[in-house]
């Protein structure tokens, strides 16, 4: 890797003075704030920094400062909870502060651009977890120890990497590679290089670290600090798949380019008419529930689509705005043929081939045998057009549609469903656009 092109992947991933000195006051602030609430609590332990401020892996584009609060192991769930909520509002009051939900909730603000959040944690031993959020403080102490200034900063140009390239975040909406992902890669592989180097040659399933346990995903990272558990399992194949042909890419062009914003995408209109969008509003929840709800909607409607005879290439899901959500298609074409062949059994298989006729023989407009002896039955299909189908499917047959219990309400409040050719609210544009054009960093051959 060319050494200038490093060198300027640094100056846009690594804060400045200046930015330092503002998140180190916001940081100092806050840890104060928290401290003083926590103290008044007896089932509290400590106060730590915590995530990537703690570590020194944070990068100029997304600054957070998470605050630990460990509480006694004995403490209940419920004042778990309750008690960190408290901790988190009574020390963030000042600065409009909000619940968010991992496994547990904790607290969130905003201060001058800075995400800073309030997370309860129990004090327990290493491999004890008793919440998702237990481990935290020990990945913190553990790359503090291990990380050198180097490392640290090949992980910020890493972060920088897969950000601009749409595959950084742990959540559920992106399900692409966290920032603790990051940093066990530079740790376990020792620089952003030899990262890009490995993810270009990696193969399906192949484990990155040691564990005695086998584990089933496209990647597999074990985490250093619990070898029973396989970080890999959170990322998208899609994500894995395309950070692989993006690395290979970007270690043939050495371009400065991969570290900056892409340049507008256009959408194709002979694609966006084959394009379906079902839009409609939720009753508010938090984003890891809403997610996963739509991505099992839009996965559900694809496979019915497929069953119809309509042939889905991709599709998207995304919450916006607060409560609104949108589910997006790719079809080969919404409009298909009139007919359809329904294939049956062997005519040697004689139970079951006067069964096919029984059922067919009536809807058939012709009926015969195939060259391997295969009864055929061409039919009139129930929909030419996906469009109303899916209108028929959402409104006259939800129960059957795949689409999960807890979305079908939302649903019976209304929805609407457009194609790719009309007017979207901005969110859905991008997704629109995103599904309709080819990535040039992933797919680029000069």
């Amino acid at each position: 890797m060319k050494n200038n092109i490093l060198k300027k992947a640094k100056e846009i991933a690594i804060p400045n003075d200046k930015q330092r000195k503002k998140v180190d006051k916001i940081a100092n602030q806050v840890f104060s704030l928290v401290s003083n609430e926590a103290e008044k609590q007896k089932s509290v332990v400590s106060v730590h920094f915590g995530g990537s401020y703690a570590k020194e892996t944070w990068t100029r584009g997304k600054i957070d400062i998470d605050i630990f609060v460990k509480f006694k192991k004995t403490t209940t769930e419920k004042n778990f909870e309750k008690i960190g909520r408290k901790i988190g509002f009574d020390s963030l009051k000042k600065f409009k502060p909000y619940v968010r939900y991992s496994e547990h909730p904790f607290v969130e603000a905003n201060i001058d651009d800075v995400g800073v959040n309030v997370v309860p944690c129990y004090d327990v031993k290493k491999g004890e977890w008793k919440s998702a959020a237990d481990r935290s403080t020990f990945h913190t102490e553990f790359m503090s120890e291990k990380l050198t200034g180097l490392m640290k900063d090949d992980i910020r140009v890493l972060k920088c990497f897969l950000e601009k390239n749409s595959m950084y975040g742990a959540e559920i909406a992106k399900q692409g590679f966290s920032g603790y992902v990051c940093e066990v890669l530079v740790y376990y592989l020792g620089s952003f290089e030899k990262v890009l180097k490995k993810i270009a040659k990696l193969q399906n399933n192949e484990m990155i670290g040691e564990s005695p346990r086998k584990f089933e995903s496209p990647m597999v990272l074990i985490d250093p600090i619990d070898r029973n558990r396989n970080l890999g399992a959170a990322i998208s194949i899609e994500n894995v798949t395309n950070f692989i042909l993006i690395a290979r890419n970007f270690l043939k062009k050495n371009s400065v380019s991969y570290f900056k914003e892409k340049s507008k995408l256009s959408v194709p209109k002979e694609f966006a008419k084959n394009m379906l969008v079902i839009n409609f509003k939720y009753k508010k929840r938090s984003d890891d529930i809403i997610y996963g709800q739509i991505k099992r909607a839009a996965n559900s409607i694809e496979s019915q689509m497929n069953k119809e005879g309509f042939n889905v290439l991709r599709n998207d899901s995304l919450a916006y705005d607060e409560n609104n959500a949108s589910l997006i298609f790719l079809l080969e074409s919404i409009i298909i043929s009139k007919n359809e062949i329904r294939t049956g059994p062997e005519v040697f298989s004689s139970e079951f081939s006067s069964k096919f006729i029984n059922i067919n023989s009536k809807k058939s407009k012709l009926m015969w045998t195939d060259k391997y002896g295969k009864l055929q039955s061409l039919q009139t299909r129930r929909y030419e057009n996906a469009k109303s189908f899916l209108n028929d499917l959402i409104k006259n047959h939800i129960g059957e549609s795949g689409i999960p219990k807890g979305l079908r309400v939302d649903f019976k409040t209304g929805f609407k469903i457009s194609t790719g050719k009309d007017k979207q609210n901005i969110s859905v544009k991008k997704s629109i656009s995103r599904l309709l054009t080819t990535d040039d960093t992933a797919f680029s051959i000069n």
